[in-house]
């Protein structure tokens, strides 16, 4: 599982280092963060992902904003996203349900059970 690589986007600093840290020490899987959608769209033009796990509420260009370009271009197209999100109401329900996103994962996080819920989305179960 070592080779696998998640983009984790979040403009909050110390929930991006948890997740990240998590997912690193917990799932054995290497992580790069960015703290805005612009840089999301920056680095994806550079990392092999396999993943990313994506913050829908940012400042600046939010998380829709940012699936929809990952989703326009042919090549970043094909990464699995993982929403992250406080947003459970039953109308931002039917929104993610009309996307195609791999899944989605509430804030607050359980750090303990994070990389089993990713693993489960993405279908990485052994």
């Amino acid at each position: 599982m070592t080779d696998r690589q998640i983009l984790v986007v979040d403009d909050e600093e110390h929930l991006r280092e948890l997740v990240q840290a998590c997912l690193e020490d917990l799932g054995g899987w290497k992580t790069v963060g960015a703290r805005s959608g612009e840089e999301c769209l920056q680095i994806v033009q550079i990392e092999q992902l396999n993943a990313i796990l994506l913050d829908v509420s940012m400042p600046g260009m939010d998380g829709f904003a940012v699936y929809e370009l990952l989703q326009s271009d042919p090549i970043t197209r094909s990464i699995p996203v993982i929403l992250l999100t406080a947003k459970v109401l039953p109308s931002d329900r039917a929104k993610f349900a009309q996307m195609a996103v791999a899944g989605v994962i509430a804030k607050p996080i359980e750090p303990i059970t994070l990389t089993e819920e990713i693993a489960e989305i993405l279908g990485w179960v052994e």
